[in-house]
C-alpha cells in the first residue's frame, strides 16, 4: 500500500526478476483489476525487469475516490502518477531507470502521467489511448453514449461519474484542464504510440504521437515513434468486422517483439538501433477479399501525416462524388426527416463496446434518413491516407440536430464497407465550447471530423459518402430540441436538409497520395 502525497494509499503489486538487482524498472497504472499482473510480469521479468502494478485511486484495493482518471495527471490536487514514479524511483530495487506500459486506460493514465513530467520517468509505451478526456466522452459534440455509458457500469466505477462527464457537453475549463494537448511542452519522455484504423482512440493515437513529436520538451520532441495497424481495440487482432487481413498485419509476432527492442533502448541502453527506427510505421489497408487488390502492407515514413494532396469530391444532386463543383446553381437539395425515436443503427467503425470494424452497408444505406453518395468506378487504384473531412451545406427546421458522414468502398459486386466516419453536433459546428442554436431554415456550413485511416481503393471499386444524422448506440440520439444535454428527455423529428448546388457545395475531401482519382465515364 504506497501513500501518494495526500496519504491515500495505492494497492502496489511488485514483481522482482531473479538476482540481486538492482533493475530497471517497468510501471504500469491500471483501473482495472491485478489478477492478470503475473502474465504480465513474465516476459518483463525473463528479460530483467521488476515489474509494478499499481491499481489506481478507489479501485481493487486502492483507497480513494472511485472516478476513473480523476487523480492520474496534473489537473487535480492529487498527482498520482506522478507519486508512484517518484516512489519507485527511492527504491532500493530500482536502478533509477523507469519506463511505463499499457493499453487503453493504462495508456491514458500513461498520457496523464507524462503531463506531470515525472524527473525519473525515462520511457513509455502506450497503447490505443487518447490524450483528451473530452474526446473520450464526446465526438463533435455528441456523447460517446455506448462506449461511456456501458464502460463506467461493466467496470462499476462510482455512479456520480457519469454525472460528472455529462455535466459538461461543451468543451469548457473542467476539459481544458484535462487535455494534454494544452501542455504538450510539459512532456518530456520518448514514447511508441500503438494504435489501430478501427480502434476507439484512432485519432487520439496520431495526435498523441505528433502533439509529443512535434512540440513536446527536449526530452520528448523528435523521439517519438508510431505503429498504425489495421486493428480494432484488440491491437494485432487480424479480423475487423466482416474483413480479415493476411497474417502479416499482426505485425508483431511474439509478446515481446516491439515492446522489447524500445524499452532496452530506453531503460537498458541497449545498443539496438530503436532510435534510428523510422518514426512512423503504418499499415495501408486494401481489399481482403481480393488476393490481387493492392495494398495490405506495411509502410514507413518519417513523419505523420504522410504528403497527400487534399482532393475535393463534390456530392451531386444526382447522388453522385464528382471531382468538379456542382454547375447548377439551383440544384434541388435533400430533405429527409430524422426521427429520435428511430435512430440510424450503428454498423461497424470505432468502437469498444460495440462490434468493430468493417461491415457491410446495404441495410443502413437502404434506409429514407441516409443519403448515398457515390463515385463512377476508379480506372486506377487510388490511395488514401491521412484525415478525412466532410464540408456540409445544411439547414433544418429544428434548432439542434445532428449530421454523420460514413466513407466507404464499394466493391465491382455491390458491397459497401466502411473505411471511417464522424459525427457533428449542429450547435457545436463553430466552437466546442460556445454552441450557437440553429436558425430554423437558415442554411449554414459544417464541418464533419471522420478522423484518419490508410486505404487504396483498388480499380473498379467505388468512393461512397453516406450522410445522415445519428449513429445509435454509438452516439446519443439529438432530441432536435435545441435543450443542453441531458437537461430534459422531450425528443421531436427534425426535417434535415442536405444542399449540393454549385454555391453551396457539400464535399469530401480526402487526403491522396500520388495520382488524383480517374474515373470511369458516366
Amino acid at each position: 500500500m504506497v501513500a501518494m502525497k495526500d496519504g491515500v494509499k495505492l494497492a502496489t503489486d511488485i514483481y522482482l526478476p531473479p538476482g540481486k538487482g538492482p533493475f530497471p524498472v517497468v510501471l504500469a497504472r491500471s483501473p482495472y483489476s491485478r489478477q492478470q499482473g503475473q502474465a504480465v510480469a513474465a516476459p518483463l521479468l525473463e528479460h530483467g525487469y521488476a515489474f509494478v502494478l499499481q491499481a489506481t485511486r478507489g479501485r481493487f484495493g486502492s483507497e480513494g475516490d472511485n472516478l476513473p482518471f480523476a487523480a492520474d495527471g496534473w489537473f487535480d490536487a492529487h498527482q498520482d502518477g506522478y507519486d508512484a514514479v517518484e516512489w519507485i524511483a527511492r527504491q532500493p530495487w530500482c536502478d533509477g531507470e523507469i519506463g511505463t506500459w499499457g493499453p487503453s486506460a493504462l495508456g491514458i493514465t500513461q498520457l496523464m502521467m507524462a503531463g506531470t513530467a515525472p524527473p525519473h520517468l525515462d520511457a513509455q509505451y502506450i497503447v490505443v489511448a487518447t490524450p483528451d478526456q473530452y474526446d473520450l466522452v464526446y465526438r463533435g459534440g455528441a456523447f460517446r453514449f455506448a462506449l461511456v455509458d456501458a464502460w463506467l457500469q461493466v467496470s462499476q466505477f462510482d455512479k456520480k461519474a457519469e454525472g460528472l462527464w455529462t455535466a459538461h457537453p461543451n468543451k469548457d475549463a473542467y476539459w481544458n484542464d484535462r487535455a494534454l494537448s494544452a501542455r504538450w511542452n510539459q512532456v518530456n519522455t520518448p514514447a511508441l504510440h500503438i494504435g489501430g484504423w478501427y480502434d476507439l482512440f484512432t485519432q487520439g493515437t496520431l495526435d498523441a504521437f505528433t502533439g509529443a513529436q512535434t512540440k513536446g520538451g527536449p526530452g520528448a520532441r523528435g523521439k517519438q515513434q508510431l505503429i498504425m495497424g489495421p486493428w480494432t481495440h484488440s491491437v494485432s487482432d487480424v479480423k475487423v468486422g466482416d474483413w480479415r487481413f493476411p497474417k502479416d498485419a499482426a505485425f508483431a509476432p511474439s509478446p515481446w517483439g516491439n515492446q522489447g527492442r524500445w524499452l532496452d533502448h530506453w531503460l537498458k541502453g541497449a545498443d539496438n538501433g530503436a532510435e534510428k527506427d523510422p518514426a512512423v510505421v503504418y499499415y495501408v489497408m486494401g481489399d481482403p477479399n481480393d488476393p490481387s487488390a493492392p495494398g495490405k502492407e506495411w509502410r514507413t515514413a518519417d513523419r505523420w501525416p504522410i504528403p497527400a494532396h487534399d482532393t475535393p469530391l463534390y456530392l451531386t444532386a444526382e447522388k453522385a462524388l464528382a471531382e468538379a463543383v456542382p454547375s447548377s446553381a439551383d440544384a434541388q437539395p435533400f430533405t429527409y426527416g430524422y426521427d429520435p425515436h428511430n435512430p440510424v443503427p450503428t454498423v461497424g467503425g470505432n468502437h469498444l463496446m460495440l462490434p468493430a470494424g468493417a461491415f457491410e452497408q446495404k441495410k443502413v444505406e437502404a434506409r429514407p434518413d441516409v443519403l448515398v453518395f457515390t463515385s463512377a468506378p476508379l480506372t486506377r487504384p487510388l490511395e488514401v491516407t491521412g484525415r478525412i473531412t466532410a464540408n456540409l451545406w445544411i439547414s433544418s427546421d429544428a434548432p439542434d440536430t445532428d449530421f454523420t458522414v460514413k466513407l466507404c468502398d464499394v466493391d465491382a459486386k455491390g458491397n459497401s464497407f466502411n473505411l471511417c466516419d464522424g459525427i457533428q453536433r449542429a450547435r457545436f459546428r463553430e466552437s466546442l465550447s460556445q454552441p450557437k442554436p440553429l436558425e430554423p431554415g437558415k442554411r449554414v456550413s459544417l464541418s464533419v471530423d471522420l478522423w484518419s485511416t490508410s486505404y487504396i481503393f483498388p480499380k473498379g471499386h467505388c468512393i461512397r459518402a453516406q450522410v445522415s444524422s445519428s449513429n445509435f448506440p454509438a452516439y446519443d440520439p439529438n432530441p432536435n430540441t435545441g435543450v443542453p444535454f441531458g437537461k430534459d428527455k422531450k425528443q421531436r423529428t427534425a426535417r434535415n436538409t442536405l444542399y449540393v448546388d454549385g454555391k453551396r457545395s457539400s464535399r469530401l475531401t480526402l487526403p491522396v497520395v500520388g495520382d488524383a482519382p480517374a474515373f470511369a465515364a458516366p
